[in-house]
């Protein structure tokens, strides 16, 4: 290798030092070579392309001038023709003066008419002008397009056209002889038209617009027909010179007459000429015309699948909202509509469906509906590009929903199109509101920016915990965030109270049960705000402490005050307790059947009293007359008298000692101002409450103690923090493992823990980060510690370490790998122990072949649960909530299909809550994610919905705001009586208000499973029925489950049958009706006996002992549905569950007292326990 520094010699330091001053000037002299680029385009004719072709404005410019001088020769021959008179003349004169006078024999043709006109000089000088003109330009074209080969130049239809009509016209000039020859000047149409076209596709190039291919095809269509109609007017009046001397107009009726296929036959062409055009124009006509009709047919074709564009003028004229999805399916379509038209002020608004599926067959026939075809418009695109944005005019949208496909086998790459999508529409449309739909909680803090944000497994896990601890849960947030459309209004009080002889078709009016009624009642109350110095509900409460004001508005009113917001403030505020005072400015959020502003009010009149028995009804359910509201337009509400209230606000005086005896004293009242001295306080430097000093005995034996403070590790980004209950040392990850031992404890099976209170087990397929929203409801620090059920993982995978670092702080969670569909899995798990099983939809199962197929699998295992273990409650997630009807599915029993008559009635009636009826929904043991899309979509009109339900689920913890809980009624708060005073009870002593009751009753149209204990030979019995309803419950705890009643049960069945066979001639129909019920009743004990030694001999074999295991104790034969914002007439009954919005705790901390630490004081223990008691 040749050495670099010995070949060139470096510089000596003279000159580095020059070089070092000058700098480049040193250089100066070296020789260096300055190139120029795109040196090409400096020539002429490239400086002539790049203005007559390259550039798209000169170039439009050109076209357009061009298209210009086409029109005006074919209108400087329209102008000749009207001038030219052929018995004047034929303008041969210079060539024959005898042209004129020649005699022709009938059979011959006159040629000169033909052949020569009249033109005019100053016309013939216009033509040349023109013709000039035109030839100069297309040689100039021809030159600067040429490529090498002329004759493709030369052979072109517009060139010969062009060359056919200026060539002659030049000739004139040198030879004035020729200047009244015949030249075809209307073939210019045909240029005309091809310029149009080229200057249209230029004016699309240059305005930066993507081109219809729609437009141009039918601007292609007109203009062909157009010029095929003129060149043969033009070319019939010319040769009919020598015939009929036909006018334009005559040669106009006879074109369209001969066109539109009609051939009157009173004008016709007399020489051959004529007719031979005729004949040629009709084949092209029949020969181009089709081609063109063909192509825009497909066009419109291909337009009606895509939906087209969205106009401009209606973009600006009109409100509309878009609507972008992965795949349109006709449920979500309709879920959609239902619930925003619901909404009087939206019947306005446009919505535009932006999705790049091709409509399918169900969703087209609905949008062919009159009443959604005017307002839905669909069009098919990618909201990724910017072309389909602007065609749905997503600059002028009023708001942008942007919802996942759940349906998905991948979910995380579902959501990954929606972070795509929401970000191409905030680049296109920065100030369109965006409404989103995420899957997975680690990808909400992609789409931070989005106005609202409803994340489906943070709302999903949180609700179905909720509902393993305040039952029902998932009804009661379904049912406040549909929107009413009248449909559970109360309107038959409303029709007595007002005297209207309107008959409303209602289905809580038209079904036969009283359940059903409060039930389809109650379910129509919503969430609504108003502020509060424009509110006839709560401005004479503005000074007065918020339990004060709650109470009295429902008393009053009948509505619920369940959380306020400050002007100055964004966070809203569920019960903030009897501390806060109403303010003027507050935003007041209440629950009732309809808005203040479609209520109208009126004083109670005294005279009214006497018709009080014909205005109110009777029973458990009955309505006051100041609290009858209805859900559509305005109505009238009779307020009671409040006159007669002392200085200090409202009291209930005690009853007088003459009264009746054994009456209990009556409620506290509501302080206007909460008493501080009354007040609950809390010094969270102790730790020293009741239930915390007394530790079980499976934390004693453990040796761990439980702290309150926030989880020091979330699995995913944008988790909301929550105080908890949690560990002072996280758990080895081996402990947290259910079914296998380690070296810290040998327990594998869930009987070996010891458990003081029931199991709450979750069966999903993995553990999602989702799954974290099912744990830390279930372990905020507002839940007493004696109240914490175990929380068992039944996972079909393992779960990775980072959901295991999130898990391991909370105390009593363990995981286990199994699957429901294994008997030996769930008994490991703790199934005979548990009080609640919660089964989620597996993502695996969401995609099905047939979409309502999804839910197959859990539906099956679910039903395999409830027949072998018939008293775990068991709350279960599907992905179409059509499939509702197939939970805890009985094909013979009665009720059930009465049921489904009443929801196959509902759904005609076009309800979008047809199945609210259903036991399982309305008991709360079914629920399906879809439901809450409506969540997003009432955000659209009512921006607080998704706080309120974050806050109502705990996913968000505002400092101030309460939470949601409930209570049980027990034979020891039945002296409360009513609501009202239950509402009074709670507001006066804990700051807590109701807003709504779990009731639970025994059906009355089904024999129970439980009473075929009676003996056979008392079927004919006839017995009163209140007491056969009354000894049910005895009957259903007492059931014998031993086996040694199997073979007595079989030969009494067979002594039944012979009985019955014997005797069934002399029975009615109804007595042979429960002759059959009785029979099955006998048959299902029968199968119910065989699955349990099925259950206790596989704890058998698994070492596990069957002492926990009640195979009878079942709950088919009662039915529970939820009261929301009852009348305060309601009557409480046994075993009624109140929910609850409970104040802070955190806000009764002393202002003096020292910094927050992770722990309570006994005062909350104490006043928890309190409260469930009354």
């Amino acid at each position: 290798m040749v050495d670099l520094d010995s070949e060139v010699p470096p510089l000596p330091p003279r000159y580095r030092f020059r070089d070092l001053l000058l700098g480049d000037q040193g250089w100066q002299s070296d020789d260096r070579v300055q190139v120029e680029f795109y040196m090409n385009e400096n020539t002429f004719k490239e400086r002539l392309k790049l203005f007559f072709i390259k550039n798209q404005r000169s170039s439009l410019r050109i076209r357009l001038f061009n298209f210009s001088l086409k029109l005006l020769s074919c209108f400087l021959y329209i102008v000749r023709v009207l001038l030219d008179d052929p018995t004047q003349g034929l303008g041969c004169k210079e060539l024959n003066r005898s042209c004129s006078n020649q005699n022709y024999t009938p059979g011959t043709i006159d040629w000169s008419p033909i052949i020569w006109v009249n033109r005019s000089l100053p016309l013939w000088g216009l033509q040349v002008s023109v013709a000039v003109i035109s030839l100069f330009e297309t040689l100039l074209l021809s030159y600067l397009s040429y490529k090498g080969n002329i004759w493709e130049q030369i052979l072109r239809i517009p060139f010969l056209l062009e060359i056919i009509n200026a060539v002659p016209f030049i000739i004139t000039i040198f030879w004035p002889v020729l200047r009244n020859l015949f030249i075809p000047v209307f073939l210019n149409c045909w240029l005309a038209k091809h310029a149009l076209e080229n200057m249209i596709n230029d004016l699309h190039r240059a305005i930066q617009r993507t081109q219809s291919a729609m437009f141009n095809q039918v601007l292609i269509l007109i203009s062909t027909l157009l010029c095929l109609i003129f060149t043969c007017i033009c070319g019939i009046q010319h040769l009919e010179r020598a015939g009929n001397r036909l006018t334009l107009f005559d040669s106009l009726y006879f074109c369209i007459v001969t066109f539109s296929t009609v051939g009157f036959g009173d004008v016709t062409p007399k020489i051959w000429p004529s007719k031979l055009l005729v004949v040629i124009m009709i084949c092209v006509a029949l020969v181009v015309l089709p081609i063109q009709f063909e192509q825009l047919a497909y066009l419109w074709m291909e337009r009606q699948k895509s939906g087209g564009n969205y106009s401009r003028y209606r973009a600006q004229t009109e409100k509309h909202v878009v609507l972008c999805v992965s795949s349109l399916k006709i449920d979500l379509l309709m879920d959609f509509l239902n619930e925003f038209y619901a909404h009087p002020r939206l019947q306005d608004y446009y919505v535009v469906i932006l999705c790049p599926t091709e409509m399918d067959a169900q969703v087209r026939r609905v949008l062919q509906i009159p009443m959604w075809s005017q307002r839905v418009i669909y069009l098919q695109g990618s909201a990724l590009k910017d072309q389909d944005l602007l065609r749905a005019k997503m600059d002028n949208a009023e708001a942008c929903f942007i919802l996942s496909s759940r349906c998905e086998v991948d979910r995380t790459a579902a959501d990954h199109q929606t972070i795509l999508r929401a970000w191409a529409v905030k680049d296109f449309a920065p100030n369109c509101p965006l409404y989103v739909q995420i899957l997975k909680p680690e990808n909400k803090f992609h789409i931070k920016f989005a106005d609202h944000v409803v994340c489906e497994e943070e709302f999903k896990y949180a609700m179905l915990a909720l509902n393993c601890i305040c039952p029902a849960t998932s009804t009661l947030i379904t049912l406040l965030v549909h929107t009413s459309r009248g449909h559970t209004a109360p309107w038959e009080a409303f029709r007595q109270l007002t005297g209207t002889k309107q008959t409303l078709n209602r289905e809580s009016q038209q079904s036969p049960e009283q359940w059903q009624k409060m039930y389809g009642r109650c379910s129509g109350n919503e969430v609504y705000h108003i502020n509060l110095e424009e509110s006839t509900f709560f401005a004479e409460y503005e000074g007065k402490s918020f339990t004060y004001a709650s109470f009295h508005a429902h008393k009053k009113f009948g509505v619920c005050l369940i959380g306020v917001r400050k002007e100055d403030n964004k966070n809203i505020l569920l019960n903030p307790g009897p501390r806060y005072i109403m303010s003027s400015t507050d935003i007041c959020f209440y629950i009732n059947i309809t808005k203040e502003e479609n209520s109208a009010f009126k004083k109670q009149e005294k005279h009214r009293k006497n018709h009080e028995s014909k205005l109110s009804y009777h029973g458990a359910s009955r309505l006051p007359v100041h609290s009858i509201i209805a859900s559509m337009g305005t109505v009238a509400i009779d307020l009671q008298d409040t006159g007669c209230r002392g200085a200090s606000g409202a009291t209930l005086a005690l009853p007088a000692q003459g009264g009746r005896e054994g009456r209990r004293p009556s409620i506290a009242p509501v302080l206007e101002v909460a008493d501080s001295s009354s007040l609950p306080t809390c010094d969270l430097l102790s730790d020293q409450s009741e239930d915390e000093t007394t530790p079980s005995d499976e934390e004693g034996s453990a040796g761990f103690e439980y702290a309150k403070g926030y989880p020091p590790y979330s699995p995913y980004i944008g988790s909301s923090p929550t105080f908890c209950h949690l560990l002072h040392e996280k758990v080895p990850f081996c402990c947290l493992r259910l079914d296998k031992g380690c070296q810290h404890n040998y327990y594998e099976d869930a009987k070996a823990y010891g458990f003081k209170n029931k199991l709450i087990i979750v069966a999903a397929e993995t553990a999602g980060n989702g799954l974290y929203n099912f744990i830390v409801p279930l372990r905020a620090y507002y839940r007493p510690k004696k109240e914490l059920n175990p929380i068992v993982l039944l996972l079909d995978n393992p779960p990775d370490m980072h959901f295991l670092d999130a898990i391991c702080w909370f105390p009593m969670v363990y995981y286990m790998v199994g699957s429901i569909d294994n008997l030996d899995d769930l008994l490991r798990c703790g199934v005979t122990f548990a009080a609640n099983m919660v089964v989620v939809d597996k993502e695996s199962t969401m995609s099905a072949e047939e979409d309502y197929m999804a839910d197959a699998k859990t539906i099956v295992n679910v039903q395999t649960l409830f027949r072998l273990f018939s008293s775990l409650s068991i709350i279960t997630e599907l992905t179409h909530p059509a499939n509702m009807r197939f939970m805890q599915f009985r094909a013979k029993d009665c009720y059930s299909l009465a049921l489904s008559k009443l929801e196959k009635k509902e759904r005609e009636k076009g309800s979008n809550l047809a199945f609210m009826f259903r036991l399982p929904f309305a008991a709360g043991r079914v629920f399906s994610i879809s439901m809450l899309d409506t969540l997003l979509y009432q955000s659209f009109v009512k921006d607080y919905m998704i706080s309120i339900t974050r806050l109502l689920l705990g996913l968000d913890t505002t400092p101030g705001s309460g939470f949601l809980c409930s209570m049980k009624i027990t034979e020891e708060d039945l002296w409360i009586r009513t609501y009202a005073r239950l509402y009074q009870k709670l507001c006066s002593s804990t700051g807590d208000i109701p807003i709504g009751v779990y009731r639970t009753e025994s059906q009355k149209l089904t024999t129970s499973e439980s009473q075929i204990s009676i003996s056979v030979e008392d079927w004919e019995d006839t017995k009163d029925t209140k007491e056969q309803f009354s000894s049910r419950g005895n009957h259903r705890n007492s059931t014998s489950s031993d086996q040694s009643d199997h073979p007595l049960l079989r030969r009494k069945s067979m002594q039944w049958a012979r009985r019955l066979s014997r005797r069934a001639p002399r029975h009615s129909a109804k007595t042979a009706e429960k002759i059959n019920q009785q029979r099955m009743n006998l048959y299902r004990r029968s199968e119910r006996q065989e699955l349990a030694e099925l259950v206790k001999n596989r704890m058998k074999h698994l070492g596990l002992s069957p002492a926990g295991y009640d195979e009878m104790n079942d709950h088919q034969n009662t039915l529970s549905y939820i009261l929301i914002n009852p009348s305060p007439d309601t009557r409480l009954e046994l075993n009624d569950i109140v929910y609850l919005i409970r104040p802070d705790p955190l806000t009764y901390v002393p202002n003096a007292g020292p910094s927050r630490k992770n722990s309570f004081c006994n005062t909350v223990g104490q006043d928890t326990r309190e409260e469930t008691q009354l």
